[in-house]
């Protein structure tokens, strides 16, 4: 991928990567703090410290830029179902998704932040990365509650995708709301009572 042409007197100059990288960077903190529309690429140009041009090289439009925050934070959900479906067995997986969700949390707040403005992007680009969030992030977990069903490690009298939406409804708060004074203790706690439940043992 070429990036932008960094004069070779310029030795300290920022590579295309790292100029990408604070482009997105300040876009999304743009975004965040004054909604989709009250963001122009002049604003995003000027808080990275790049012309114009040097922005539009990078993203065709803001539409663009702002999508690309959005696959941005898609990947990183793609990477916790990856690193979670390479465990054994399900509490494995889910301790494993769980822990790197929390650890990760002020990201995906960030991302739920900006997907709260993805009803201002155009239709057809907006369904296209709702399916892709289904696929990814919805699919992944249906996939690991399926295999777990199969196995034997669920309980037979509740079928994979209630299972799956309880186990949502139990860990987004870890993300969505003020965080615990113990992220990873909260977290392991609630798992603990969604994998044993609430009763005395």
């Amino acid at each position: 991928m070429k990036g932008v042409t960094v004069p070779s007197s310029s030795a300290s100059a920022p590579l295309p990567e790292t100029t990408r990288a604070r482009i997105g960077q300040e876009a999304a903190r743009l975004f965040v703090a004054s909604g989709y529309h009250g963001v122009s690429m002049r604003e995003v140009a000027e808080a990275v410290g790049v012309t114009k041009p040097a922005l539009y090289h990078h993203y065709a439009d803001k539409e663009s830029l702002f999508l690309a925050m959005l696959d941005g934070a898609l990947a990183g959900l793609a990477r916790l179902i990856e690193h979670a479906a390479a465990q054994s067995g399900l509490s494995a997986q889910l301790d494993t998704l769980v822990s790197e969700l929390v650890d990760s949390a002020p990201e995906q707040r960030l991302g739920l932040q900006l997907a709260s403005e993805l009803r201002h992007v155009s239709p057809e680009r907006r369904r296209s990365f709702e399916t892709e969030y289904r696929r990814v992030w919805m699919g992944g977990l249906s996939a690991l509650f399926e295999a777990a069903a199969a196995r034997g490690e669920l309980r037979a009298d509740l079928p994979p995708p209630v299972l799956t939406r309880a186990f949502l409804a139990l860990i987004y708060p870890l993300v969505t709301g003020t965080p615990p004074a113990d992220p990873q203790g909260t977290a392991r706690a609630l798992l603990s009572v969604y994998l044993d439940g609430a009763r005395p043992r």
